[in-house]
């Protein structure tokens, strides 16, 4: 949707959309689902966790890239070992801004950086299982690769999500989810050759 003067509504969402080259059927149909979503009226609605059955969240999996090793993290929720990454917080609406601030806060790594630079690496359209809280619905998650050169100073933000450096075979093998082991092989043909 547009605005009076013809401007998208959320042009910094518009643009990272129009810029990415989804990969394969399942990330078309998906990009087509969040450029659908990003095209509402109020930016703010598109990010609001109370926007169901599909809102938008941000995440990055985080990379070192001198030793090739990727970042996992104990998802709760999800039971799961997934990348960094969520919900923006109340007036957030950069997609690259809340993958930062997820990853600092995910993390204690404030060194985070987009690498190897700030293009959108993987669009996956994800399902959320119910809580008690909140109905099942679907997260249109926009992920970013970001590196720390500093990966030993990584902390778990709470005893219940530790994290792990990995290598991407390793980080294939522990995860269980097909989209994330997508995003890792996008990473590992970024990295640098061993």
């Amino acid at each position: 949707m547009e605005s009076t003067d013809g401007s998208p509504q959320n042009p910094d969402l518009a643009r990272l959309l129009d810029r990415h080259r989804p990969q394969g059927p399942v990330e078309t149909a998906d990009h087509q689902r969040a450029r659908r979503l990003a095209d509402v009226t109020d930016p703010a609605v598109a990010w609001s966790r109370s926007t169901f059955p599909l809102h938008f969240t941000a995440s990055a999996l985080i990379v070192h890239p001198p030793t090739r090793r990727v970042l996992l993290r104990w998802h709760v929720r999800q039971q799961a070992w997934l990348h960094v990454g969520g919900h923006g917080d109340p007036g957030e609406t950069l997609p690259l801004d809340i993958a930062l601030r997820e990853g600092r806060e995910e993390t204690g790594l404030t060194d985070l950086t987009p690498w190897p630079d700030a293009a959108l690496v993987h669009l996956a359209v994800v399902p959320v299982p119910a809580s008690p809280v909140e109905p099942a619905h679907e997260h249109a998650d926009l992920r970013f690769l970001l590196a720390t050169g500093t990966p030993d100073r990584a902390r778990p933000e709470n005893p219940a999500s530790p994290l792990e450096w990995l290598t991407v075979e390793e980080a294939r093998q522990r995860t269980t989810e097909e989209n994330l082991r997508q995003t890792l092989d996008r990473a590992a043909r970024l990295l640098p050759p061993a």
